[in-house]
């Protein structure tokens, strides 16, 4: 089955690397794949764009196993049928999680932290210079939000940056819209792996609503304001520091 990209992705995915420098001439790039829509849309998107790309640059899909007895088959054969490099990166997460997630208020962010880290230490035992994740607009509306309402912060996303380790992470995806990437699963009838994957549903807890709340109140300002995310994009560039409440040293 050959995979359908939209004209609208690869002009955005373009754009976007242009603008931020994210895929560069002899890059090898871990590409986080959780078997997700966004992840998904990410790996063929870039197989695409190695295609295209007038460089060359290398990426290999890395799927985290929490060590929960995850099947993965559907994934592996979904790589293997459209020649994408694809190893499966094990764990103990889950084990970890039961011994220390008590002392833990969020399970969410324990899990995010972990497979962060996980991904980290598979782009050193692969070779790899950077880690692309994928996270949309959508992401980044809601992480700001989120942010500003709950932690008294003005913080996003950031398309490139630099970790702790010397890694540089990437998001191929954050200026494409959430619907976008769901319409190219739905295009391309592609199976997708939801929440029902997260460790976290294994814990019988409260899922947290801010998240939750947070797109609920953005689907409702786009109904008002069409253009609120076109508006936040440019904003998120177009930042008056000296504006802002900031204290003299």
């Amino acid at each position: 089955m050959s995979i359908k990209l939209s004209k609208k992705i690869m002009t955005k995915l373009g754009r976007t690397n242009a603008e931020f420098k994210l895929i560069e001439e002899g890059d090898k790039i871990l590409v986080g794949l959780s078997g997700g829509k966004d992840s998904l849309t990410m790996i063929h998107a870039m197989k695409e764009q190695q295609r295209r790309a007038p460089f060359k640059f290398e990426f290999l899909a890395v799927t985290v196993s929490y060590g929960m007895d995850e099947s993965f088959d559907e994934l592996i054969a979904h790589c293997k049928e459209h020649e994408i490099p694809h190893v499966i990166h094990d764990t103990k997460i889950y084990d970890l999680a039961e011994e220390k997630i008590r002392k833990n208020s969020s399970y969410c962010s324990f899990f995010s932290r972990m497979r962060r880290g996980s991904l980290y230490s598979a782009a050193q035992i692969h070779g790899c210079n950077k880690v692309a994740l994928g996270h949309h607009m959508d992401d980044a509306a809601e992480s700001f939000f989120m942010n500003f309402i709950y932690n008294g912060q003005m913080r996003s996303l950031a398309p490139k940056y630099t970790a702790g380790n010397g890694l540089v992470v990437i998001r191929p995806l954050i200026q494409m819209r959430e619907r976008q990437l769901i319409a190219f699963a739905v295009e391309n009838n592609i199976k997708t792996i939801g929440d029902e994957a997260c460790p976290s549903m294994r814990f019988d807890v409260k899922m947290p609503h801010a998240r939750a709340a947070t797109k609920e109140m953005l689907k409702k300002m786009e109904q008002e304001f069409p253009s609120l995310f076109t508006s936040l994009n440019a904003a998120f560039k177009n930042i008056s520091v000296d504006s802002f409440f900031m204290a003299e040293d």
